[in-house]
Parts: structure tokens; sequence; C-alpha cells
């Protein structure tokens, strides 16, 4: 019994980590900045590839994965200097000026390292309970989710930094009449989220194949765990994340991966029917 009951904590475990990591850095740049960033996607393999090339170059794993975090973090806040600034008041054209820039990175990847990369194996190993094996790295990304989970609350919640942020998203003006360094709070906002999507595609390198298109296969979710979430999404995204993570788990063993995905989606729609301010308005009613 207690390895069936594992078998289910495992496959919620699994989901529930691909959400929040996939959604994490979404949930700065979109849900708190109001950056409709269609390049979400290629931040993630982007610090899927440097992940892989500083590994084949000697590069420990687990520091590899740091400086590809790292470095899509830097990278983001070129992009956020050179292209989002000026478009913070302009939704629609910051949504076609990360698109274009989506297209822009991923032919160019294709034409620089060709349509496939050869990936590094996925590594720790794995561990048996009862008459099932489970992979021993898979419980690493549950555990990485949760402390990303813990750093966002501390960051925007407990420091200095957080506080002026939170101001400065809601009311620009005010808070740069306030003395805040607005432009220098985007910034490193921005670098966050990029960083952490980076820090998504380092995590799941070793577990996929390194293609130019491969965040694709995050996108779709990230947006509609922010979406679920809601507009608070420091309180949203993870109760988000647990709910559809439940659904798909329910239906991936019921009817496999692709109805599991399809039954997300409608209960998403379901979900922003009924709550169009998503999750996270029942919650702060209820700590009211």
């Amino acid at each position: 019994m207690s390895a069936e009951l594992f078998s289910v904590f495992y496959q919620f475990a699994d989901v529930f980590a691909f959400l929040i990591l996939s959604a994490a850095g979404l949930a700065i740049v979109f849900g708190m900045m109001g950056v409709i960033n269609m390049a979400h996607g290629e931040f993630i393999m982007c610090g899927a590839y440097l992940t892989v090339g500083l590994v084949k170059v000697g590069v420990p794993l687990a520091i590899a994965q740091g400086l590809a975090a790292l470095m899509a973090g830097l990278i983001g806040v070129a992009v956020e200097y050179l292209i989002v600034r000026r478009l913070y008041k302009r939704p629609l054209d910051s949504l076609l000026a990360t698109w274009g820039l989506s297209l822009i990175v991923t032919q160019s990847m294709l034409l620089i390292v060709g349509s496939s990369v050869t990936g590094i194996g996925t590594p720790e190993g794995s561990f048996a309970i009862g008459g099932y094996t489970f992979s021993t790295y898979r419980l690493v990304l549950f555990a990485c989710a949760v402390a990303v989970l813990i750093g966002l609350y501390v960051i925007f919640m407990k420091t200095r930094f957080g506080v002026v942020a939170r101001a400065t998203m809601q009311n620009a003006a005010m808070a740069k009449a306030l003395g805040a360094r607005t432009g220098r709070i985007y910034a490193i906002s921005f670098g966050i989220g990029a960083g952490l999507a980076g820090l998504c595609g380092a995590l799941y390198a070793p577990t996929m194949t390194l293609i130019p298109t491969m965040g694709a296969t995050f996108v779709v979710e990230s947006f509609v765990t922010v979406v679920v979430g809601g507009a608070n999404v420091l309180l949203g995204t993870a109760p988000a994340a647990v709910f559809l993570a439940m659904i798909r788990m329910a239906l991936n063993a019921s009817y496999g991966q692709i109805i599991g995905q399809i039954g997300m989606l409608f209960a998403v729609i379901l979900i922003i029917r009924v709550l169009p301010e998503g999750l996270s308005s029942v919650l702060v009613r209820r700590g009211r």
C-alpha cells in the first residue's frame, strides 16, 4: 500500500515541479510586470543549451545549471533594457516584440547548432519501493520547485527590494516620486524572471532532447498556471500548480498524457469562466 501511495505522490510531484519551474519566471514577468513575454520559452531553451555546453567542457552539472540560470538572467536584463523597457504601457506591442525575438532566437539556434544537440543523460540514478522504480532526479526537481517558491516569497515579501518592486509594478509614477529607481527595479525583476526561466531549462536539460523549439514544451503550462493563479501571483501560483497537477496526474494515470493535457486545459477554461480573477481572488477574500 505504501508503494502505491508513494507512486501517486511521485506522479503528482513530477507534474507539480514541471508547472512551478516553468511558470515561476513568467509569474514575475507576466503576472507582476504585465509583460506578455512570448520569448519565455527561449529563455528556458537558453538555460538548457548553456547547461549542456558547460557540462560537455567539464563543468559539474550543479555548477553548470547555476551558471546557466545566471547567464539567462543577465540576458534578460539586456532584453529588458534594449526592447521591453519602451513597451510597458503597450502590452500588445510587447507581445509582438517578444514574439519576434522568439522567432529570431529559435531560427538562429537552428542555424548555429543544428536541429538537435546530444544530451547529457539524467543523473542521480533511481531507487525502488515495492515493485516500483523511481528516478531520484525527479524528486530533486520537486525539491527545486519548492525552493523556488520559498525564494520568491522571501525576495518579494520579506525584503526591501521586494516591497519597492511590488510598489513599482502597482504604481510606477508614485514609486518614482518617492525616490524608487524604477528603471533599475524593472530590469532586475525582468532579469530574475528570465533567470528562473533559464533555471527551468537548466534543470530539465538532462531529461530532454535539446532542440531549438524545446521552449514551446513549457510555454502553454506556464501561461495557464499563471493565469489560473490570478492577479496575486505570489499567492496564487502554488495553489494553481497543485490544482492543475492533481487533474493532470489523475488523467495521465487513467487515459495517458495527451488526454491529461487536454483535460487540464479544459479545467483551465472552467476555472477562468467561474473565477475570472483566478484562485488567488478566493484566497484573498478568505484571508480578510
